[in-house]
């Protein structure tokens, strides 16, 4: 570990390279990820994510960062300090709590899923706060994996990291295209389930234990007919006597999330 005098100048070759990182492209060029904060880099290390490069900035510790940083150390990580002007450059938050860190890109690896498996399956989301929101119910309910297809909303951006509170460093996130993933669900005998406002099931009366795949497509445009033709559709009843029609993303996921954890609970109860 190296700690070399604290980084004042805006125009140092570490700040407008941590500027430059918050764009997707120029992360995967270098294969890295921005990971900002103390609960998010305190569940990247738990889950095996190794820092290259920790950025500080004491000036700004919360509480949390003051007793994180510490931890985070190990013989070849390199700690630069900032000053608070330049820490604030690179930072994307409002209220930064001092900490920063650099890590290569994650290369998750989809698990051989049990007979209980419950994957999440989204298409098209580009908005980070409802991927990370969603990565973030996944991970609380049980989920075993996240499938990003294509281009969306990138999973290891840093609006995605802060939205899912770190989870998408403790569950498989996997981005595939959409055949890699049909292969893959097809393989492994997913009932695969699509989340649609327009079907005639609802979500709590579809069989949702066993190996299951929730496909969720984006608020505007939903799924496309190719992922619709699915074992199941199913759909959240509201109340369209005031104009309700539609849910956020993020909270249709998790009510069909929790639903598959329901079901699942009342089945190991009836077979106690």
């Amino acid at each position: 570990m190296t700690t070399p005098a604290p980084i004042t100048s805006l125009q140092n070759s570490h700040v407008k390279r941590l500027v430059r990182l918050r764009t997707r492209r120029e992360r995967e060029q270098e294969g890295v990820i921005l990971i900002e904060g103390a609960r998010e880099l305190h569940r990247a290390a738990a889950s095996g994510v190794n820092l290259d490069t920790l950025y500080t900035c004491p000036a700004l510790f919360s509480p949390e960062a003051q007793a994180l940083a510490p931890e985070l150390t190990h013989p070849h990580l390199t700690v630069l300090e900032l000053s608070r002007a330049a820490f604030e450059k690179v930072s994307g938050r409002e209220n930064p709590d001092g900490l920063l860190g650099l890590a290569p890109t994650p290369r998750a690896a989809l698990p051989e899923p049990g007979p209980d498996a419950v994957t999440v399956v989204l298409h098209g989301l580009e908005k980070p706060g409802n991927v990370g929101a969603i990565l973030r119910t996944a991970d609380a309910a049980g989920a075993d994996a996240v499938i990003v297809l294509g281009r969306g909303a990138d999973p290891y951006g840093p609006n995605v990291i802060r939205a899912s509170q770190g989870s998408v460093f403790t569950l498989p996130v996997a981005v595939m295209d959409e055949q890699a993933a049909q292969d893959w669900l097809a393989a492994r005998a997913f009932t695969t389930v699509a989340c649609t406002p327009d079907a005639p099931r609802t979500y709590w009366d579809a069989p949702l234990t066993g190996r299951v795949a929730l496909l969720l497509g984006t608020e505007h445009e939903g799924l496309p007919a190719h992922w619709r033709d699915t074992d199941h559709s199913v759909s959240i009843p509201m109340n369209a006597a005031r104009g309700a029609d539609s849910l956020n993303v993020a909270t249709a996921a998790a009510l069909v999330l929790f639903e598959c954890a329901r079901q699942r609970r009342a089945q190991a109860q009836a077979g106690a």
